[in-house]
């Protein structure tokens, strides 16, 4: 077994592990590091889509396969409308991330893609990472893998599972307003659960239509395409498609201490380092922001993970949860109040965790209830 060291290894080359090997390739201080990606998949399908909004010049233009300006909430109550700008919303399909990524990736010299399983990362005077075909050191590995003790001990936290089920259809005739996205419909639901389809229509004749769940349990297969049909028949009343893509997932939505796994030498990045916004799921942009505040901290000689987080957010995102979890029906009425009573820019900044106090208050106002005053002593 043959050991090979490298100045930096990344463990999962997905949103992560592709966006720090990114940052890596484009900053001169990191010319001469050498550089590892471990991961068995060779990413080369369509596993997922990452949608996000942000103001322009946006960086990630040249993969963004479509953009809208107009979005919608739907609730059994009400419409609610809202125009972006100054945002956009977009979407990026994995492989194409992946494809560009990884060509980008190979122009440079010292960075190296291996295709190995990582079966174990030993943290001594260097750390050790052991694959199903080799051994190697390094000075500091980026690990992407969740924690063993998040299946074992996340029941002692608040814990949700978003977790989804899409199809992209093709349809004959027109059918899709291809400028509004619709980014939640809850007028059909599975029960007094937290549930809502999602629709992003790439064109006129074709769209992902998708089942959400924020609970604490998942469901098979079947009772997702159950939705999906009823929706797309009797709320988008077409009657004549093909489905000619499908995705599924389940994303953690938990303040489980991911964070707390990081070592001088080890950095948990991803999921599996806290990188999902526990009460939304939402993961690209703020992949790329504790992206590029790793960089910084490496050039200032400070531990890879330091200040990734900001404290108060990680407060709310514990209230909302706690609410979410408790009274799972209230869903609906939580996001409909969010969307009415707050515009889609301060929410965008506040999803995003960089609202002023001032949004942050008005925000919190606009869902006063008794169950997020119960959440909120319960928290504190």
């Amino acid at each position: 077994m043959v050991t090979d060291h490298y100045d930096y290894i990344i463990i999962g080359s997905g949103l992560a592990g592709l966006q720090l090997a990114l940052a890596f390739s484009k900053d001169s201080y990191f010319n001469k590091k050498k550089i590892a990606l471990i991961d068995p998949s060779p990413k080369t399908s369509n596993d997922k889509t990452w949608s996000f909004w942000e103001t322009e010049p946006g960086n990630w233009n040249n993969l963004v396969y479509k953009t809208w300006k107009q979005a919608s909430v739907i609730s059994k109550k009400k419409h609610i409308q809202l125009a972006l700008e100054p945002y956009n919303y977009k979407s990026i399909r994995s492989v194409d991330f992946y494809r560009e990524l990884k060509t980008q990736l190979k122009k440079h010299h010292n960075i190296s893609f291996l295709l190995q399983h990582v079966t174990s990362v030993k943290d001594n005077d260097k750390i050790e990472i052991h694959t199903n075909t080799n051994s190697y050191t390094a000075n500091h590995v980026f690990d992407s893998r969740i924690p063993d003790e998040f299946s074992t001990k996340s029941s002692q936290y608040t814990t949700l599972i978003q977790h989804f089920k899409g199809w992209v259809i093709q349809t004959d005739t027109n059918a899709f307003n291809e400028e509004e996205v619709t980014m939640m419909d809850y007028r059909l639901k599975d029960g007094e659960q937290t549930t809502f389809m999602y629709v992003l229509p790439f064109s006129k004749k074709k769209a992902l239509v998708e089942f959400t769940y924020f609970t604490e349990k998942i469901v098979d297969d079947a009772t997702y395409e159950s939705f999906i049909k009823q929706y797309i028949n009797n709320y988008l009343n077409i009657k004549n498609y093909e489905i000619i893509e499908t995705e599924t997932g389940q994303i953690p939505m938990t303040n489980f201490p991911f964070d707390d796994y990081n070592t001088n030498y080890i950095t948990k990045i991803g999921t599996a380092g806290g990188w999902v916004k526990g009460s939304s799921g939402y993961s690209f942009k703020h992949t790329e922001k504790r992206v590029n505040k790793i960089i910084d901290n490496i050039k200032s000689n400070k531990t890879p993970s330091s200040d990734l987080f900001k404290r108060k957010y990680k407060f709310y995102d514990k209230v909302f949860l706690k609410v979410l979890k408790d009274d799972n029906h209230k869903g609906e009425w939580i996001f409909q109040e969010f969307y009415s009573k707050n515009s889609i820019q301060t929410m965008f900044r506040f999803l995003d965790e960089d609202s002023t106090f001032f949004e942050e208050v008005k925000v919190m106002l606009s869902l006063f209830s008794w169950s997020f005053i119960k959440a909120f002593i319960k928290t504190l």
